[in-house]
């Protein structure tokens, strides 16, 4: 069974760096692709890269990950200047991240506008 979980930024907002960091690997580490509202930092996103190569073993493959913008680089002058306001007011909860266990997923694929997430086929639950 393939588990979506929706992730809203309010719920990660007030952790430290590591605290986002350790919730969204323990979801996927438990087969679930996470949907995080919004994006992490350059910094946290290497981070939880870095924290994944540690715990990779025979039951956990590591993560695929993706990140939309929610307006992309080419947008007009207005676009970019509305972006630019957004970012001020919202931070990071601007766009969208996919997060899912390498299992899981095969692969995300990603342009300016949409993400695209390949799940594998007959995907068998690790036991715990």
């Amino acid at each position: 069974m393939l588990t979506l979980h929706i992730v809203p930024y309010n719920e990660i907002a007030d952790l430290t760096s590591i605290g986002r960091i350790r919730k969204l690997l323990n979801l996927a580490k438990e087969d679930k692709i996470v949907l995080l509202e919004g994006r992490l930092r350059k910094e946290e996103e290497a981070e939880l890269i870095q924290a994944t190569m540690e715990e990779i073993n025979k039951d956990f493959r590591g993560i695929e990950l993706a990140t939309i913008d929610a307006i992309s680089k080419n947008s007009d002058g207005f676009a970019k200047f509305k972006n630019a306001v957004a970012s001020v007011i919202l931070g990071d909860r601007q766009g969208l991240t996919v997060i899912g266990p390498a299992n899981v997923v095969k692969a995300i694929k990603k342009d300016p506008h949409k993400i695209e997430l390949l799940a594998r086929e007959g995907v068998r639950r690790r036991k715990r």
